[in-house]
């Protein structure tokens, strides 16, 4: 898969895709808003499962105290963590349908360095013009049709 200036090529289709708001970087860091210049991998397929079916037999469900650590001073900085947690986390069951299909990438991780940015997915976008936090994001739609294709070690460049 490549992301490049609002598109994400996979498997034969141009996506229309989402990246930071602070674009594409080469020097990236947490909270700064930029997505990382490079090649990643994804290493994690999730899933809503009171909000649809599994999109792979490789998806995992997320659960009710299932969240992410962005503290750059906590021991599990950029990996899944459970609930009760109380150093700085994202949740992963939101609200809105943003992470209700989540594909987690190897940016920072498993050897995460303090500071480097965390939680790098690619995800639903809120709507077709909202830029993410760092993440790339696509509609509903194409989520699903991307999560029937992708597998563990997928490579994702983005440039």
């Amino acid at each position: 898969m490549f992301y490049v200036a609002g598109r994400l090529r996979a498997f034969g289709r141009q996506i229309p895709a989402n990246c930071g708001r602070s674009g594409v970087t080469d020097k990236k860091v947490e909270g700064d808003g930029a997505t990382p210049r490079g090649v990643h991998h994804i290493t994690g397929l999730y899933y809503r499962p009171d909000r649809l079916s599994a999109p792979s037999a490789w998806a995992n469900p997320i659960g009710l105290g299932d969240l992410w650590c962005d503290d750059p001073d906590h021991p599990l900085y950029n990996h899944l963590c459970r609930a009760p947690f109380y150093a700085s986390h994202e949740a992963l069951r939101r609200s809105d349908p943003q992470y209700d299909i989540v594909m987690t990438t190897d940016w920072n991780w498993p050897n995460s360095i303090p500071g480097q940015g965390s939680a790098i997915f690619v995800h639903q976008w809120r709507r077709p013009s909202a830029r993410t936090a760092g993440c790339i994001a696509m509609s509903r739609y194409d989520m699903i049709w991307l999560s029937k294709r992708v597998k563990i070690g997928t490579c994702l460049i983005i440039s």
